[in-house]
């Protein structure tokens, strides 16, 4: 069942007055719920309440440059008209980096996985507490802001082999095509190439891209690094670029 916690204020909730969030849920009682929990918070939330509604508020946003686009998206997997991983999916097809942080009853590792793997950044089963909710939302919005502080770095372009990575433009070239990467997938990428050959374990990279108060489990890394490679790799079951250093972790190059 889900409960509505008080949290404290804090730094983060001065910070959250500039968050919009654009909730997408098709139960009341738990969309009227979160939105309280986060109105409370200072966030400025916006709702939908089926998948086709959202992506029509997204694509109208985008298109009218409109004050409505949401730095962070909760999403439902069990939407009518348009499900949750559709619209995960076509958000990262459209180089749409917004941070998502997907909300479902659907609690197997392989539904979390999956959620994951179609573009989703954090998941959170029900039920579940507000403060939990909270957390984790100020957790993405917080390492969303690290990473676009981050690509201010005067290295503009890091460059290995047939990969070009440009910082400050959040672009990847392979092979002279651009792809498209998900934050944390270029966060990887950049946190590589920026220390070729060495050897990272799957806590270091966590506690790097993901934050050390990142509360999921180190199978994340797997997920984001087997994506990688279908999108660096000409062969990913023969990585060239991203190599497995069974017992340690992964290292680049």
């Amino acid at each position: 069942m889900l409960s509505l916690e008080n949290t404290q204020a804090t730094t983060e909730s001065k910070l959250a007055q500039k968050n919009r969030i654009l909730l997408i849920e098709d139960e009341d009682l738990i969309r009227d719920m979160v939105m309280v929990a986060l109105e409370e918070e200072g966030y400025e939330v916006h709702t939908a309440n089926n998948g086709r509604a959202a992506v029509n508020m997204l694509q109208s946003s985008k298109l009218t440059k409109a004050q409505l686009i949401p730095d962070l998206i909760i999403l439902d997997l069990m939407l009518p008209e348009i499900n949750g991983l559709d619209i995960c999916r076509l958000l990262r097809y459209q180089g749409d980096i917004t941070p998502i942080l997907v909300i479902s009853a659907k609690s197997s590792e392989t539904d979390r996985v999956l959620g994951l793997e179609v573009g989703a950044d954090d998941y959170l089963t029900k039920p579940f507490s507000m403060r939990e909710l909270v957390a984790r939302c100020r957790a993405l919005l917080r390492r969303q802001r690290y990473s676009s502080s981050s690509s201010s770095s005067p290295t503009a372009v890091q460059s290995y082999r047939d990969i070009s990575l440009f910082t400050q433009e959040c672009r990847v070239m392979v092979r002279g095509i651009e792809v498209n990467l998900s934050p944390k997938e270029f966060r990887l990428l950049e946190l590589f190439m920026s220390y070729p050959r060495r050897v990272w374990s799957r806590e270091q990279l966590i506690e790097q891209v993901w934050g050390a108060d990142f509360l999921g489990d180190t199978k994340t890394v797997d997920v984001h690094i087997r994506w990688l490679r279908e999108k660096l790799e000409e062969e990913p079951s023969q990585p060239e670029y991203l190599i497995t250093v069974r017992g340690f972790g992964y290292r680049f190059g």
